[in-house]
């Protein structure tokens, strides 16, 4: 086999509509368009959502509610994942860094800590934000829960 007797599969290739060359094509006229009206016409293009004029869904749905604009997205992690993480990789201390290599977080994320579970290992954690429950089980355990 060579490249000179490549061959596409057989019925991938279609050989396209060969519109508007003359009435003998089969495809002459009005170029399968159509008779008159926009569709017809060169240049057409629908605005996205238009309903032939009646007032489309996105206008007669209500609107509400907003998006802050100063919202600020946490991603986060558990206790009982940071003591699955300490128990399997013999830590001391979690960061961000550690996060990442493990792959819970990525680099641009804020990092939480949230309360679910139970920390056994006494842990030195880095972090943007805790709740309540997790620094104080963290503590509780004569480690360190300190905002980045």
């Amino acid at each position: 086999m060579d490249l000179s007797n490549l061959k596409p599969a057989e019925g991938s290739v279609k050989n396209k509509k060969r519109i508007g060359r003359g009435q003998g094509s089969g495809r002459g006229g009005t170029s399968t368009r159509g008779h008159k009206g926009a569709q017809s016409r060169s240049g057409n293009k629908e605005k996205s959502g238009f309903e032939g004029g009646q007032m489309p869904l996105f206008r007669r749905v209500p609107k509400f509610g907003f998006k802050n604009i100063n919202r600020k997205a946490y991603q986060g992690v558990n206790l009982d994942t940071l003591q699955q993480l300490a128990d399997a990789k013999k830590l001391k201390a979690v960061d961000q860094a550690v996060l990442i290599e493990a792959g819970l977080v990525s680099k641009n994320d804020l990092v939480k800590i949230l309360g679910r579970g139970e920390l056994k290992a006494k842990l030195e954690v880095k972090a943007h934000a805790y709740t309540k429950s997790a620094k104080e089980a963290i503590e509780a355990n004569g480690g360190s829960a300190t905002i980045i």
